[in-house]
């Protein structure tokens, strides 16, 4: 890729900023007749690219599809200045920008074909029988992926020219690295899906069977609270088990607290104390599905079924300005730090932190290693995780669960 298109290219989102200084150079250097300073043509070329990139990006993040590839396609043949530009797919032709697509766009997959079994970019002559189409040649350009060749990018031009050869290949390069960013925005969202069907196996067996035994026992002696019961489990077993959204509000996962808390406190009677401190003003807040009850989970655990005494279970959510704090702390039993770094690391057996690493990882997916988990905890000192979520964050902050 030259130098200058290189700059355009990767330089797209620094746009705004960019044609700001422009502008306001422009306007500040007048000669005496008055006349603006547009910059030279090199400067005024980049700028072009760096539009016309920015508009074309966008679409192609979203994946190759025929409504992405309408839109990028459009973008893209200004870019190329060529009469006729098509991006296609394995198999077919997803958008066509330009003259000749009536009888054009069936013959060129012929050619694809080809590109997409060998991976490499030819030119070759149109063949076109009307004299008064402008499109003579085409340069053909593979469009790669993690699996491959997903495509290509067709430019068509009046004649052969090997400035067009070039300048489509290095297009064809950006358009790749766009889809290969769609594909790992994509893999990004399967692995946090995954995480959360993971973590939702894991409440199951953990959660469910001593929930059922505990509302098992009241059958008999209290229908009534057996009946609350399993209404409580319902609700929290729904509301865990949703297949939309991977954020929620803060009140709704307080409220599955509350639930599970409920079923915990029938199992354990007496023992387990619990104190709830919540902030109104940050029930709005959004943060990852089901991060807080692996937490409150694993302070019902160490707290109680590794000891025999009563334990008390503090839940606290506060307004920290941009941020919302909550916090989950048990007097119970605690941890070793070195232990406790084990399970973090995923290195310590599966039993000892009951979804912590599983936590600790998807928020520093969503917002960065800044915001992983906060652990105090000490053997016999109880345990105290924190949890900092930004109350203003593109993508994440108002995204309503489903």
């Amino acid at each position: 890729m030259s130098g200058t298109l290189f700059a355009a290219l990767t330089a797209a989102g620094a746009l705004p900023l960019a044609a700001g200084f422009a502008l306001g150079r422009a306007a500040a250097r007048r000669d005496g007749r008055d006349r603006l300073d547009l910059g030279t043509p090199v400067e005024r070329a980049t700028f072009h690219t760096l539009h016309t990139a920015s508009l074309a990006a966008p679409p192609l993040r979203a994946g190759l599809t025929e409504d992405t590839a309408r839109k990028a396609a459009r973008r893209l043949r200004p870019l190329l200045g060529t009469e006729a530009l098509a991006l296609t797919g394995r198999t077919a032709v997803l958008a066509w920008d330009g003259s000749g697509a009536g009888h054009h766009a069936e013959q060129v997959m012929e050619h694809v074909a080809e590109v997409v079994a060998s991976g490499r970019g030819k030119s070759v002559r149109a063949g076109c029988a009307d004299p008064g189409c402008p499109l003579r040649w085409a340069v053909i350009a593979p469009l790669t992926g993690e699996e491959g060749v997903a495509g290509a990018l067709v430019a068509y031009g009046s004649h052969e020219s090997a400035v067009l050869v070039r300048a489509a290949t290095e297009v064809a390069r950006w358009v790749s690295v766009q889809l290969e960013l769609a594909e790992l925005d994509l893999s990004r969202t399967r692995l946090i899906e995954a995480e959360i069907r993971a973590l939702r196996a894991q409440i199951s067996p953990h959660f469910v069977y001593n929930s059922l035994a505990a509302i098992a026992s009241f059958t008999r002696t209290d229908p009534e609270r057996a009946r609350e019961l399993l209404l409580e489990f319902a609700d929290f077993t729904r509301y865990s088990f949703r297949r939309h959204g991977d954020f929620a509000q803060l009140a709704d996962e307080l409220r599955a607290i509350e639930q599970y808390l409920a079923l915990a406190g029938a199992r354990f009677g007496d023992r387990l104390q619990v104190t709830l401190q919540v902030a109104p003003e940050v029930l709005p807040v959004t943060l990852p599905f089901l991060c807080l009850q692996p937490l409150v989970e694993n302070a019902v655990k160490h707290g109680l079924e590794d000891s025999r005494t009563a334990c008390r279970v503090t839940i606290a959510a506060r307004d920290a300005g941009a941020e919302a704090v909550v916090t989950v702390e048990d007097d119970g039993v605690g941890m070793d730090p070195a232990v406790l770094r084990a399970v973090l690391a995923g290195q310590g057996p599966r039993s000892s932190g009951i979804g912590l690493p599983n936590v600790d990882e998807r928020l520093r997916q969503v917002y960065g290693d800044d915001y992983g988990l906060v652990v105090e905890t000490g053997v016999g000192a109880g345990m105290k995780v924190t949890v900092r979520v930004p109350k203003y964050r593109a993508g994440v902050h108002g995204a309503a669960p489903a």
